[in-house]
């Protein structure tokens, strides 16, 4: 399969404006997404979707691909079609911008969820949860899987909810398990979603995977031991500057 990793990043950000134009490792951050994206295996082709010019500037400076955008995208996955439509790839993966180490065989584990399971619209990852608070926290979203991986809902509550007792977060195999933001689409249904309207369960919940699931989609999870944190705050940021000084990864807590 023909694979494009798509990278929609923007200038604005309510927490950390200009984020991807951030640079004090040396390079930008927006360029440190890229070359861990370029790393993948079964990645043919990266490029930077966005609609700011300063961005497009930085990323032809590091000898990157960008491709522009229209303004008014209500997400980053509407973005990325955009992009994908002007394409010819078979699959299109979806790499947040403010992720510098994302672990490039986390792209190809996804690209190959869709090649064992043909019927899978696209694929999706999780970890296992760390802790109890994270499983009640609705700030971090759970997955629940049936026996093939399949997503069966993803939710900002605990699921599964344990009626009596508290949850096994140490069972293996693991099934409290925390949705991970990164996605591989066939590029034919990724079209189709961007063109559908939100899904009820989207809109109550604010996951925009629902669409998917409310739609009658099917996604592929594939499972990683860890969790890597993006770049939301000037103090992750802060601690990602740290952490590629000391040349080793940051691990979510």
């Amino acid at each position: 399969m023909r694979v494009a990793v798509v990278i929609p990043a923007r200038f604005a950000s309510s927490r950390l404006p200009g984020k991807p134009l951030l640079r004090d490792t040396g390079k930008y951050l927006i360029q440190h997404v890229y070359e861990q994206a370029a790393a993948a295996k079964t990645a043919s082709l990266v490029v930077v979707a966005t609609d700011d010019e300063r961005i497009r500037q930085a990323v032809e400076g590091f000898g990157g691909n960008v491709a522009m955008t229209r303004a008014d995208h209500p997400s980053g996955t509407d973005r990325v079609a955009e992009v994908a439509a002007r394409l010819g790839s078979d699959v299109i993966v979806n790499v947040q911008g403010d992720e510098p180490q994302m672990d490039p065989a986390a792209i190809d584990l996804l690209v190959g969820l869709l090649a064992a399971d043909p019927g899978s619209d696209m694929a999706t990852l999780a970890t296992p949860l760390p802790d109890a608070d994270s499983y009640r926290s609705p700030n971090v979203v759970k997955v629940v899987c049936d026996d093939r991986g399949r997503a069966l809902y993803f939710s900002r509550s605990p699921i599964p909810m344990v009626r009596e007792g508290e949850p096994d977060l140490a069972a293996r195999p693991a099934r409290f398990l925390q949705h991970l933001g990164v996605y591989a689409y066939r590029r034919p249904f990724l079209l189709r979603l961007a063109a559908t309207p939100p899904h009820p369960l989207e809109e109550a919940e604010k996951l925009e995977q629902l669409r998917v699931l409310g739609t009658g989609g099917a996604i592929q999870v594939g499972r990683v031991a860890h969790a890597h944190r993006g770049v939301d705050t000037p103090a992750d940021y802060a601690a990602f500057v740290r952490a590629y000084r000391q040349g080793r990864p940051r691990r979510a807590a």
